[in-house]
């Protein structure tokens, strides 16, 4: 396992998103990039991938980060006796949502994470445990209204690594159009705001982006945990451009 931490505490951590499950896609490309995020909230991951990529990450010498479905005590330590770099928890709203992760994400006194994964004990000995809670990264995503009025409370939360913002479902809860274009600062007052939380309490901070004018814009206000792109749009981007090819060569 390779610990994030590490990396953001030096500079920007650029990563791409896992949803098939295909450990071969890992490592094939995922050595270019200093994360992977394997999704198993809206990506068609199960146990058996999600273990097979972070195995695979492992291979090429990057951080995995498994989103978990949700808040359940023992996806979130399951998925981090796969030997993870962290988890990340979707919509987080509260600081009691928070620390209900923490329980489950990081090992006494901290939390109450349940002892005895057997890769990271087969890895790295009965003592991975002695270290666990500085080297994996619990990130609790902000993703509603809610959360953003909260995010201070729960930025304060010890044992909450990192926030990373969830533009989507915030643009859901705004009633915008999920196929309509976005400027890059379509949500400027919520990074702002998300930003201070986690400059205030010593934490790190992350969100997608994808464009360069958008990847500027969120680093200069200190995000260090992006999303740059995914197997899903590099397969479609590549087919799309692929298949033009080939079309234009066949007219001619």
């Amino acid at each position: 396992m390779k610990s994030l931490r590490p990396i953001l505490e030096k500079r920007v951590a650029v990563g791409m998103c896992s949803m098939y499950p295909a450990a071969g896609i890992i490592e094939r490309i995922g050595g270019e990039w200093d994360w992977v995020w394997i999704d198993t909230q809206h990506g068609q991951h199960d146990y058996r991938s999600v273990l097979d990529c972070v195995r695979a990450c492992d291979i090429v010498g990057v951080s995995a980060i498994v989103r978990v479905p949700g808040h359940d005590y023992g996806d979130i330590g399951r998925a981090l006796d796969t030997h993870a770099a962290g988890v990340m928890v979707p919509m987080v709203n509260s600081a009691e949502e928070a620390r209900q992760a923490v329980m489950a994400a990081k090992f006494a006194p901290l939390g109450g994470r349940s002892y005895g994964g057997r890769r990271p004990i087969d890895l790295g000995g009965r003592a991975y445990s002695h270290t666990a809670n500085e080297d994996t990264l619990l990130i609790a995503q902000i993703e509603t209204g809610e959360a953003v009025e909260n995010v201070d409370e729960i930025a304060a939360v010890p044992g909450v690594d990192a926030l990373f913002y969830g533009p989507d479902d915030r643009a859901t809860e705004l009633g915008m159009p999920m196929d309509a274009a976005r400027k890059p600062d379509t949500f400027i007052d919520d990074y702002r705001r998300v930003a201070a939380a986690v400059q205030e309490h010593g934490k790190f901070v992350g969100t997608p982006a994808a464009s360069p004018e958008q990847i500027q814009l969120v680093v200069r206000l200190g995000f260090r945990l992006l999303i740059c792109t995914g197997d899903v749009p590099l397969l479609a981007s590549g087919s799309t451009a692929a298949r033009k090819t080939a079309g234009t060569a066949v007219e001619e």
